[in-house]
């Protein structure tokens, strides 16, 4: 049952607090999962920072990256998390101890982007190398149980769902890996794919390309649904997110301006243009998983933003 509409969404546009430890452009920002309050950021500094978004505290810096770091997920726990970058390696981390607790070795090029499956049982890495390897976490091997090998050019996305893994690469295809029944769709998008984000039930994918359009696709079908756009984005990896309840559509552009737009008839949220608010691109806008009217922004002006409703 969809809720009744209570008129236009509206987007979380006031600033709550900004974190600005991180020296140098901020690649990925996330929540904790759950109702749990905190977040972790990743930059070309190398570091990983968990905040309490609340007070705008630093509570923690996680060091062992070599390299810039471009990919951070979460456990279904919070327990740990896995980072990638510059290094080739994914690292697997506890956050209570703040120490990696294993390095998966075996891609030829940076780590774009890892995603942990619902358990966090497996780990999924895409690279730069072309290739996504799926590491099985319970097993002690240090070899990936499969490398999936269809891209032509380097892996920027990754989602692991229940029964499917879906990709997006520079090679401008949105690809969806049926493992139960060892099928694999691609769908052509023709831009090069900077982030693929499954709505809450999984029918519709939202996906963003250097194109300056994020895209609404049938999950199933990989029908064209909607296109947003207006922002500006033709040469970095934004990431696009559904706003709260799935009834907007939101995207950071190079520009330092959010982008909000609703989700049935793709028209902007006001303002429009929206603001800027960053003084770089932003390269990652996630919606707090539970909370209505809260949302982070990161950015290559070495900012994370908290923005909520108050």
């Amino acid at each position: 049952m969809m809720a009744p509409s209570r008129g236009p969404p509206i987007l979380t546009r006031q600033l709550h607090t900004t974190l600005s430890s991180h020296r140098g452009p901020v690649h990925v920002v996330r929540y904790a999962k759950g109702s749990a309050k905190y977040i972790l950021s990743g930059g070309q500094d190398r570091t990983i920072r968990l905040w309490n978004p609340d007070s705008g505290a630093e509570i923690k810096t996680f060091e062992a990256h070599g390299y810039e770091v471009l990919s951070i997920s979460v456990s279904h726990d919070n327990a740990k998390f896995a980072s990638s970058g510059g290094d080739r390696s994914v690292f697997l981390w506890d956050v209570a101890t703040g120490v990696t607790t294993r390095r998966l070795a075996g891609h030829m090029g940076k780590v774009h982007t890892v995603e942990f499956n619902a358990d966090a049982s497996v780990l999924a890495s895409g690279s730069y190398d072309t290739t996504i390897r799926l590491w099985d976490l319970r097993s002690q091997s240090r070899a990936p149980i499969q490398v999936l090998e269809e891209a032509r050019d380097a892996v920027q996305a990754l989602h692991v769902g229940p029964m499917t893994i879906l990709a997006g690469s520079v090679d401008g295809y949105v690809r969806t890996y049926d493992l139960r029944k060892g099928e694999l769709r691609a769908d052509f998008i023709g831009q090069p794919v900077t982030s693929v984000v499954p709505s809450a039930d999984a029918t519709t994918l939202l996906v963003a390309t250097l194109d300056s359009h994020v895209r609404l696709f049938d999950a199933a079908t990989g029908k064209l649904l909607n296109a947003f756009t207006g922002h500006t984005h033709t040469s970095y990896r934004c990431r696009a997110c559904f706003g709260h309840e799935e009834g907007s559509v939101v995207c950071g552009d190079e520009n330092g301006q959010v982008w909000a737009w609703d989700l049935v008839d793709a028209a902007v949220l006001q303002p429009n243009p929206p603001p800027k608010v960053h003084n770089k691109v932003i390269t990652w806008t996630e919606h707090h998983p539970t909370e209505a009217g809260e949302m982070v922004t990161a950015s290559a002006d070495a900012t994370v933003k908290v923005w909520r409703q108050t």
